[in-house]
Order: C-alpha cells, then sequence, then structure tokens
C-alpha cells in the first residue's frame, strides 16, 4: 500500500473533484472521517491535500468534526501536530487490548506501552476528542483481562470508547486457527458476560448512547461519534477512495477495493454523473420498504434515541408501529424491545442489546 500513497491520494482528490463537479449546487459538510486501513501510515501532507480539496469543493462548517484513525504504533509528536494543524480535531485509536497476548494473537504492531505514549503525545498536541477502540469476545481472553483492558482504558479519560465483539471472518488467519483446532472457538456465553460488565464498568463515566459505543461529556456537552451517527440515523453520506461505501440520493455504492484498479478507473474518468463515481463496484437504488427497514435496524442501535415516531412519519409518512405490528408487538414480548412512556420511541432492552442480531432480523 505505501507505495501507491502519492497516487492513490491524488486519485481521492481526483474523486472528489469530479462529484463536486457533477452536483448541481456545493453540497454542505459537517462531518469528515478518514478511515480504512491505517491512514496515520501516510504523511501529513497527503491527509491535509484531502482536507483542502473537501473545503474548496464542499460547504465544511466551522464546526465540524474532523475524525482519523490511527495506529497507535504509527504516530510520532511531530506526525500528530501536524495532523492536527491539517485540521483532523479527532483521532481513533485502534487499541483492541492492553493485553500483551491478545495484540500478538491479533497480530498489532504496537505495544500497551506505545498507546499510553500516543494518548499522552495527542493531549500535547492539542487534541481534545479521542476514541479508542477494543476488543473482546477473543479466543483465550480471561474476564479478569478484559477487566484490566477497560481500566486501563479508563485511566487514559478518553472522550470515547467503542467495543467490538471478534467476529471470526471466512479467510482469515484467525478462522483457519479456530477450524484447524490450534486455537480455541471464541465463547458467545463469555463474550455476553464481558460486554455486560463493560456495561456496568463504563456507566459510571460514559453515555452508552449506542449497542458498541460509549461517550463522556466534557464541559457539558456529549462527545458522541457524530459521523457515525450519521449511519445510525440513516442519512446521506458519500464514501471516497478504494473500498468507500456511499449512500446519497437514493442510491447506496462501495468502491471497488482494489487499489491499483481503483486508481486506473479515476485517471481514466473524464465527468461522472451525480451521484455515480468511476469506482463504483457496485450500485443499489434505495427502495421505499429497504430505506424503512434499513432506519428501523439501525435506528435501534442507539440505546437512548432508538427510533423515533415521529422521525419515521415525517421521513415516510407512514407509522411504523402500522408497518411493522407483527414485529413490534412478537419482539415486545419477547422483552427485547420497548416503547418509552409516552410511546414517542421504540428502543431495544438490556436483554435486546444482548440479542441485537435477532431484532434486526426482523427488518430484513
Amino acid at each position: 500500500m505505501t507505495r501507491f500513497i502519492p497516487e492513490y491520494v491524488e486519485s481521492v482528490v481526483r474523486e472528489i473533484k469530479l462529484m463536486s463537479a457533477s452536483s448541481e449546487e456545493k453540497l454542505c459538510v459537517h462531518t469528515v472521517y478518514i478511515g480504512g486501513g491505517t491512514p496515520s501510515l501516510m504523511e501529513p501532507s497527503h491527509i491535509e491535500n484531502i482536507l483542502n480539496v473537501i473545503r474548496q469543493e464542499f460547504n465544511l462548517i466551522n464546526e465540524a468534526e474532523v475524525s482519523m484513525e490511527a495506529n497507535p504504533g504509527t504516530v510520532s509528536r511531530d506526525k500528530l501536530l501536524a495532523f492536527r494543524k491539517s485540521g483532523i480535531n479527532r483521532i481513533s485509536y485502534g487499541v483492541q487490548s492492553f493485553q500483551p497476548d491478545d495484540l500478538k494473537l491479533l497480530g498489532r504492531i504496537h505495544t500497551t506501552e506505545e498507546v499510553k505514549t500516543a494518548v499522552l503525545l495527542a493531549r500535547e498536541v492539542g487534541f481534545d476528542n479521542l476514541n479508542l477502540d477494543l476488543i473482546y469476545g477473543l479466543p483465550e481472553q480471561k474476564i479478569e483481562m478484559w477487566k484490566d483492558t477497560l481500566q486501563q482504558a479508563l485511566a487514559l479519560q478518553p472522550e470515547h470508547i467503542s467495543l467490538y465483539s471478534l467476529t471470526l471472518e471466512a479467510g482469515t488467519w484467525m478462522n483457519h486457527q479456530v477450524q484447524s483446532g490450534k486455537i480455541p472457538a471464541p465463547d458467545d456465553d463469555l463474550a455476553a458476560d464481558m460486554y455486560a460488565l463493560a456495561e456496568s464498568f463504563l456507566s459510571k463515566e460514559f453515555r452508552h448512547y449506542e449497542i458498541s459505543n460509549w461517550a463522556a461529556e466534557r464541559n457539558g456537552k456529549s462527545l458522541e461519534c457524530r459521523h457515525n451517527l450519521q449511519y445510525w440515523l440513516n442519512e446521506p453520506y458519500f464514501g471516497f477512495g478504494a473500498g468507500a461505501h456511499g449512500c446519497i440520493a437514493g442510491f447506496r455504492f462501495a468502491n471497488i477495493a482494489d487499489i491499483q484498479k481503483y486508481i486506473i478507473r479515476i485517471k481514466r474518468a473524464e465527468n461522472m454523473q451525480f451521484p455515480f463515481s468511476p469506482a463504483n463496484d457496485s450500485r443499489i437504488e434505495n427502495d421505499v420498504t429497504a430505506e424503512m427497514n434499513e432506519t428501523m435496524m439501525l435506528g435501534l442501535r442507539l440505546t437512548e434515541e432508538g427510533v423515533s415516531r415521529q422521525r419515521f412519519r415525517d421521513r415516510f409518512g407512514k407509522e411504523m408501529e402500522v408497518i411493522y405490528k407483527e414485529s413490534i408487538e412478537k419482539l415486545i414480548s419477547q422483552g427485547l424491545i420497548y416503547w418509552d412512556d409516552e410511546k414517542t420511541r421504540l428502543r431495544l432492552t438490556d436483554r435486546g442489546r444482548l440479542l441485537g442480531n435477532r431484532v434486526f432480523m426482523e427488518f430484513v
């Protein structure tokens, strides 16, 4: 990847410009998220180039949340300072664990001490909005180890914590190791216990605003990830770059994942028809039913907000309790979802958060 970075950045910049040129108006942007892979391997000048063209081609609001994913083992003070000066105001560190054995199993290049140093350096150069990604449900991971990871994460006083349960993907090294019996399969019951422990542990200092995400409050302001809220509210977003996904103007898009093929497609493009990109590998037109289903599935992930009756009615001109009468009644009877006291919002119960996939399947 690194040898393609300059040419790749040029292609991303060109894709953004092509998209902007095809739009009838200059569109407003309130969040930017630079992620996928390890963007912190890029030079700050590359990040600055991308952000500058976004400012030129779109109306990027002054208070925009501009996030970047980073591996703690790839940053330095000078690099973080340059990222900050380029306009990044939120860093998401892919920590995963504070246990050496976990990090080795996951093939991470950083150590626990490097995580602590990376957080300290980010603070020194002015970052006041940090997220730490953690993972649980690993093979041979003990709940005591998980508790220690949570404690070490809290000690660093991040503004946001994201927790993800391990999912074994076909074709991955870890899945092969499990299938061949070289390491034990993850224990789903133990993973559920780990999630419950995290809920009770983090709720003392954070708002649990989404199934996998907790936000702290600073100066009277809760610091949810505004970019991800766009997804969970099923609102429009652009996706630029290899493998990027977007959803805008009634279509869902996925760009080709191969970097070399992505570069070639963008180079050959002379123009495009909004909202399509020459890099699109798939384009799916959203029909109303699919959009309503996605709104239910994504909205129920929001543990406090849930799915608003009024928002659903305003968007679709229909009542969700009529459209999904049988599914809602069934899930309520199973103790997985509930109406708030005013019956204005539908939310997951505590049990529903543990069995979220069972809930979401009702709206597929």
